[in-house]
């Protein structure tokens, strides 16, 4: 028996769900803008359910890429920025490595230890691969999250070394700017896990729709992930 599809159940066709997320993470829109692109095609959805979309399915799509994603490489640049999840801040944890590929993000209602030590289990459970340099800002708590995790990789806590990530940060703060709030952190971390994920991409860390022209590429591989799913 074939298992069943993760659009079983829905009223509206896989390609009109995948392609409301699609434009929902690729393009800096709201719920209410994606719903009107919607109608403007013929097809009547609320911006809520637009929403439910995105949390139920983002996921699940970064899932089944997740076997035809380029290995990161060994220097992570790793650094926190804030946005505001139900008018409280929240940190976000980022790292990205020296190709830019995304590796990993968290959001938590603390910067300190526990947080970082979080993060970094996460993205070295997720990703099987352990960097041999961390560049990081000259925040304490690094040094023994990095002893115990990494011990084997160089702290690099240079001036200006860690410049990467804090541009990169600007992307999603660019993309959070349209929306009318982060209401929950669950919602918040999927969101930006989402972003991460549209970032990595565009920026070719997939092996999907290799073939299509850059234009292209995004639509076709939610299209092939879509029948994964």
């Amino acid at each position: 028996m074939p298992p069943k599809s993760a659009f079983a159940g829905f009223r509206f066709p896989p390609e009109v769900i995948v392609g409301a997320v699609r434009w929902y993470l690729r393009f800096n829109l709201s719920y209410r803008d994606v719903e009107e692109l919607l109608v403007e095609r013929g097809v009547e959805v609320d911006h809520v359910t637009v929403f439910r979309w995105v949390q139920r399915f983002t996921p699940l799509l970064a899932d089944a890429a997740r076997f035809c994603r380029h290995s990161p490489g060994d220097r992570w640049y790793v650094d926190e920025t804030y946005v505001r999840v139900n008018g409280v801040w929240r940190y976000v944890y980022r790292a990205v490595d020296q190709y830019g590929q995304v590796i990993d993000v968290l959001v938590s209602a603390r910067r300190d230890a526990g947080a970082a030590r979080r993060f970094f289990r996460r993205a070295l459970s997720t990703l099987k691969v352990t960097p041999s340099e961390v560049v990081t800002d000259a925040a304490p708590v690094y040094p023994a999250v990095l002893d115990q995790l990494v011990p084997s990789a160089w702290h690099h806590v240079e001036q200006y070394a860690n410049n990467p990530i804090e541009a990169d940060h600007s992307q999603l703060k660019h993309r959070l700017r349209p929306m009318r709030g982060l209401r929950t952190d669950k919602t918040a971390q999927v969101i930006i896990a989402g972003h991460a994920f549209m970032q990595n991409l565009r920026r070719g860390h997939y092996e999907l729709a290799v073939d299509a022209s850059p234009a292209t590429r995004v639509a076709a591989a939610f299209a092939d992930l879509a029948l994964a799913i």
